[in-house]
């Protein structure tokens, strides 16, 4: 039987025994949060040309030189050019165009003077009038440069990465329609329990409502991972070996939740053991001692605990981060802050504890208030807590004031704080 294992030792497990999956070609918009599978290149220079940053007169800047409030240079407007069009005439010496954001830069013009400070001595600064310039002008003043952003061949999305909202707008502009990224995890979620009914169910005596299935599916999706919610199993070990064994005929990763720790009608571990390879039963922490995980058919196969919060927290610090090496991701721990408790929390068990908490900020730093009723059979409590605030290994608590790290649940792993 597999030892009890640190929460590092055990992730570590876990990972060495997922893979990332094969690469899926997906639409441009559709690959947001996704991780591309190739490096992607530009087919153009970006920008493609060189065009204005903002309204004003383009102009040749050695023109400007020597202009100033008593002494002007005054140029005569001879275009406008909106953002679309293209000027291809001669500018002269004495002569200027006047351009719109976005517009292509002329060939004569190398910068550009916003329109608040330019003065009008004729007309209304359209073409025909004449506009007075005052002070100088650097070179290439709000123009922004042809290639300023990449150049044609260049590798704008590297492999690995994860693609943001804007990574797909900056993507189009660079003609990539179609995009190379990780698969995504296929998962079933297996309640586990002669005691569950449906939600949908008023439950008579004895009976419970499955919310652990939707509670995993949830947070399954929430990692990347395309989920099914799979029929409920009973108490029965041939009816879960056969559920569990069908299940990897379809699914990258199976999850199932009830009947991992050593009672009578706890069948998960001897499933997995009876099929395939089991490398871990109990993980050093609280809530979620009870952690079974193995192969089957080459299929990772997680049986979390029945409870709530120990299923959360198992999930969590363990089925996530595999998860997301199944899609490419390369981070897989939740950032963290250290914070103030603003309450004693005693300590009597000696393993890792993970306390369902509430941080937030006062003048002198993050302060985290652990929830009063630390039951691992409650939803409420996860629903209304941002972290979970760590007590170490050791039978020691800690005091109001003391500083503990807080694991941040509503922060993605690629936050850096």
């Amino acid at each position: 039987m597999p030892e009890m294992l640190a929460l590092e030792e055990a992730r570590d497990l876990v990972l060495s025994k997922v893979h990332t999956l094969d690469a899926e070609t997906v639409c441009v918009l559709d690959a947001a949060g996704r991780v591309a599978a190739a490096d992607l290149k530009s087919d153009i220079d970006i920008a493609p040309f060189a065009h204005s940053a903002m309204d004003g007169f383009a102009v040749r800047a050695d023109q400007l030189a020597d202009a100033t409030p008593e002494t002007p240079v005054c140029k005569r407007v001879i275009a406008e050019v909106a953002a679309g069009d293209v000027f291809e005439g001669c500018i002269a010496d004495d002569e200027c165009v006047r351009i719109m954001t976005g517009a292509a830069l002329p060939t004569d013009a190398d910068s550009v003077v916003k329109y608040e400070i330019v003065g009008v001595v004729e007309g209304d600064g359209l073409p025909g009038s004449v506009v007075s310039f005052t002070a100088p002008t650097a070179l290439n003043s709000n123009v922004r440069a042809a290639g300023e952003e990449t150049k044609a061949g260049e590798v704008v999305v590297r492999q690995g990465e994860v693609i943001n909202c804007a990574g797909v707008g900056f993507l189009a502009s660079c003609g990539i329609v179609e995009v190379p990224v990780y698969r995504r995890p296929r998962v079933a979620v297996i309640a586990i329990g002669s005691e569950l009914v449906d939600p949908t169910e008023v439950p008579c005596p004895g009976k419970i409502r499955n919310s652990n299935s939707y509670a995993l599916a949830a947070s399954a999706r929430a990692a990347g991972a395309e989920v099914s919610i799979l029929p409920i199993v009973k108490d029965d070990l041939e009816t879960l070996k056969a559920e569990v064994l069908n299940a990897t005929h379809t699914y990258d990763f199976i999850v199932t939740s009830g009947g991992a720790s050593d009672g009578d009608f706890d069948f998960i571990k001897p499933t997995v053991e009876q099929l395939g390879e089991l490398f871990m039963t109990l993980v050093n922490i609280r809530p979620g001692k009870a952690q079974t995980f193995g192969l089957v058919n080459g299929v990772p196969v997680f049986g979390l605990p029945g409870n709530p919060a120990a299923a959360y927290v198992g999930f969590e610090m363990l089925v996530r981060p595999a998860l997301r090496k199944m899609q490419g991701f390369s981070i897989y721990e939740r950032p963290s802050v250290r914070a103030r408790l603003a309450t004693d929390a005693k300590k009597k068990d000696p393993r890792r504890i993970f306390l369902r908490s509430t941080l937030s900020r006062d003048e002198e730093g993050y302060v985290v208030t652990p929830a009063k009723n630390q039951s691992s059979g409650l939803f409420g409590v996860l629903q209304r807590s941002n972290c979970l605030a760590v007590l170490p290994e050791g039978g020691e608590g800690r005091s109001a004031g003391s500083v503990v790290e807080c694991i941040l649940l509503d922060v993605t792993e690629e936050v850096c704080l």
